[in-house]
């Protein structure tokens, strides 16, 4: 008879999904030693090997691909019972996790603070990452609702829209065209152009805006992090396309401007996004139902249009930003 405890499952899970001690270390926030421990004691009490280790690789015997796959059974059913336990406890008692993309960490907390001053007793688990690994917590279940941009074709996922996403040119306020009006993108090719990593979502952006103008920009540096590339921008390294919703303080001290480009801002938008199908607990339906009545209005946003990109436009350059179409919340399944 197995005796295979819950952590080991965890544990044994992530070193399956990784193929990694460390990086499964990493994500349990365990030392690498601990996981291997724990492998080993769980291969000694199944008796088989789990995992081989060929090179510098490891892969997973036979036995370890079949007990990963009873094993994400098992823990998936575990997290709907403790759902389904704490649906009974109500909205006041309940967990909420969320998952934001790193530019919504500028008005995530914000949001989630307001919520909680209603809801004192939700237990909250926040947490900020990339693009890549906020669709990773979607796609394997880690979290009830992730807030981002638009989901990926292929993903199994219902989401609606919340609030406008304006994204711009941003540049030091000593640049030559800070004072130039509907600056052609064409002009912007023979500047540095600090971009995002591949996968991001500004970073995609980036490469749509190029593809559809059909330009080619002559010098790109990649940055990790929107605070690194603000900081860059501030020092003369050159300029980027990032969300204004990141340069709201940087806008007020004056160390930042948003060029006048022509076809710009680009008006995307946030998405509140779960998993088709997931049984969202009862703090997780609330908040869902806060950002689609409240987060637009919270974020600057008034109910006829996004005020956000025009307003942060006239605290830049003193002019009146275009009108967009009224935002309309979508539903959709398999985005």
């Amino acid at each position: 008879m197995l005796h295979l405890t819950f952590r080991q499952m965890q544990i044994f899970d992530a070193v399956a999904r990784h193929l990694s001690y460390s990086r499964a270390a990493e994500e349990l926030h365990l030392t690498q030693p601990a996981v291997s421990m724990q492998m080993r004691e769980l291969e000694d009490n199944i008796g088989l090997a789990m995992l081989e280790q060929i090179g510098k690789k490891i892969f997973l015997t036979e036995a370890g691909e079949e007990l990963q796959r009873r094993s994400r059974d098992i823990l998936v059913r575990l997290a709907e019972t403790g759902t389904a336990l704490e649906t009974m406890k109500g909205v006041d008692h309940g967990r909420l996790n969320i998952a934001v993309v790193s530019t919504a960490k500028y008005f995530a907390p914000k949001l989630l603070a307001l919520f909680c001053q209603n809801y004192h007793d939700v237990k909250l688990n926040l947490t900020v990452s990339n693009r890549e690994e906020v669709l990773h917590c979607l796609v394997e279940n880690k979290t009830d609702l992730a807030i981002m941009g638009q989901p990926p074709d292929g993903l199994d996922a219902e989401k609606e829209a919340f609030a406008y996403h304006p994204l711009g040119i941003i540049a030091p306020p000593g640049h030559p065209l800070a004072k130039a009006k509907q600056i052609p993108l064409h002009v912007l090719m023979h500047e540095t152009l600090l971009i995002r990593e591949p996968g991001s979502g500004t970073r995609n952006v980036f490469e749509r805006l190029l593809i559809t103008h059909r330009l080619c920009a002559e010098r790109t540096l990649q940055m990790d992090s929107n605070e690194t590339i603000k900081q860059a921008v501030m020092a003369g390294m050159g300029i980027a396309l990032l969300s204004l919703h990141t340069i709201g303080l940087e806008l007020e001290a004056k160390r930042l401007i948003v060029l006048d480009v022509e076809s710009l801002p680009i008006m995307r938008r946030w998405y509140i996004a779960h998993r088709s199908g997931k049984r969202l607990s009862p703090a997780a339906i609330a908040f869902r139902q806060f950002l689609l009545e409240e987060g637009a209005i919270l974020l600057g946003q008034g109910p006829g249009a996004p005020k956000e990109a025009s307003r942060q436009k006239q605290m830049a350059q003193g002019g009146r930003g275009p009108r967009p179409p009224r935002l309309g919340a979508t539903r959709s399944r398999g985005v």
